[in-house]
């Protein structure tokens, strides 16, 4: 044919362009794997398997037209399968669902993350191996000579009542001994006097403001201070300026941010002195930050460090609260507090805040804490009102363990510096009974 070669002949299963080249290009030998894949009837007569020369601008490789084309597998090389597209004479292909499409998801709102109120420091206090009072086995031996056994009794003196005006009557010859009130009373006093092992911290809170809370705070660490010997101190832990160094003469400018500046260098109780005032009744405060250019308030960890440094050198710490329960300062408080005093007015309102303060600590994790607390019903307002105490009496005995009503007292109502002397008689008691009914809470933890 003209203008192109000659048609390639066969030789040997092998097509050349040019029969003359056919010398110069070197039989290939065949991969064993084809030989051995490829089916005997599909084997030539030279016992080879029929191949392809592409000429010699191209290296000569093997391609079997009849064996078992190789699988691909996509999972392993993906990037080198081509996609397939179908015959447009081919059958359609059945039609693949549509996809149902949906919107994603918005993305979660951010939960506020809640802390946990840690109240590991609030451990049982250490046991020394103190040994008891000695008493003589033998009947002759020192010990057994005691006041009890040697000396005479004589009865106590009444304190109030017409006993009293017996024994003044007789010259004291007279004495018909403790009426009933003078005896509960002495049982007060005992109660408030009951010892503490290590430190007693406690938190007097209220979730609502005007009700007493910090007049609660100074009278009864003033009643405690005056019924015992042991060093008690209140701390004004409110976060906006609280009130409590009001309450007793101001004898130092510094608070509770001086103490934390320098608590490294507080080694003695003459030092701690220094940042505290001292009421009559020896009960001493420590003043909350009032300074105006403060730009952050006390916040957990601070008042952490103040109970640290406190509680080495007093017995009884107070902590008079700000309004509210989720404020920084109050993890601290009641992360540290051994016992509560919650305070609620004489009124509805009031009383629904002190009653939803249980409600919040024990759903937080401190029912055994809400069950122990000692509620105190301040009267603020002269006779009592329309609200029926008693109902309120009722309503948190069965929540904690004691309450304890407060009369109104022109006294406190004025706000300033507190003394118990011009208190009424009966104000006077009903903090005798706080002060046992707190007291008595000594007994079960320092």
């Amino acid at each position: 044919m003209s203008g192109y070669d000659s048609p390639p002949e066969r030789r040997h299963g092998i097509f050349t362009a040019d029969p003359s080249l056919d010398d110069s290009w070197p039989e290939a030998p065949e991969p064993s794997w084809l030989i051995d894949e490829v089916a005997e009837e599909e084997v030539d007569e030279t016992g080879r398997t029929p191949a392809y020369d592409l000429g010699p601008s191209t290296e000569s490789f093997v391609v079997d037209l009849t064996g078992a084309q190789p699988q691909v597998h996509e999972t392993a090389y993906p990037e080198a399968v081509d996609p397939v597209e179908p015959s447009r004479h081919s059958a359609p292909a059945e039609l693949a669902p549509e996809p149902v499409y949906s919107p994603p998801s918005p993305p979660p709102l951010p939960v506020p993350a809640v802390r946990a109120i840690d109240r590991t420091a609030v451990e049982t206090p250490p046991t020394f191996d103190i040994p008891p009072v000695p008493l003589g086995s033998a009947q002759n031996q020192a010990e057994t000579l005691t006041a009890a056994t040697i000396l005479r009794s004589s009865k106590p003196r009444p304190q109030s009542g017409w006993r009293k005006r017996v024994l003044a009557v007789s010259g004291g010859r007279i004495n018909f001994g403790l009426s009933p009130d003078d005896r509960r009373r002495a049982d007060l006093i005992e109660r408030a006097r009951t010892p503490v092992v290590g430190c007693h911290r406690v938190a007097v809170i209220s979730l609502k403001g005007g009700v007493g809370k910090t007049t609660t705070t100074a009278a009864l660490g003033a009643m405690f201070a005056n019924l015992r010997g042991d060093r008690v101190i209140a701390v004004d832990a409110n976060p906006d300026r609280g009130t409590l160094i009001e309450r007793v003469p101001r004898q130092s400018g510094a608070t509770v941010r001086h103490l934390l500046e320098a608590r490294d260098r507080v080694t003695r109780y003459g030092d701690v002195r220094a940042f505290t005032s001292q009421s009559p009744t020896r009960l001493e405060v420590l003043a909350s930050d009032a300074d105006p250019s403060a730009s952050s308030a006390l916040s957990e960890q601070d008042y952490r460090n103040t109970v640290d440094t406190l509680e080495r050198f007093y017995n009884l710490i107070l902590t008079d609260c700000g309004t509210g329960l989720l404020h920084d300062a109050m993890r601290g408080v009641l992360g540290l507090a051994t016992s509560l005093v919650v305070v609620s007015s004489a009124s509805l309102d009031g009383a629904r805040s002190a009653s939803a303060t249980l409600d919040w600590l024990e759903a937080h994790g401190m029912e055994q804490l809400a069950k122990d607390a000692v509620v105190v019903i301040s009267s603020v307002r002269p006779g009592g009102g329309i609200v029926d105490v008693m109902q309120l009496e009722d309503h948190f005995a069965a929540r904690c363990r004691a309450v304890v009503t407060i009369p109104y007292d022109g006294h406190l109502e004025a706000g300033g510096v507190l003394d118990l002397n011009e208190l009424d008689a009966e104000t006077m008691d009903a903090y005798k009974e706080l002060a046992a009914a707190v007291g008595e809470g000594f007994a079960v933890r320092g």
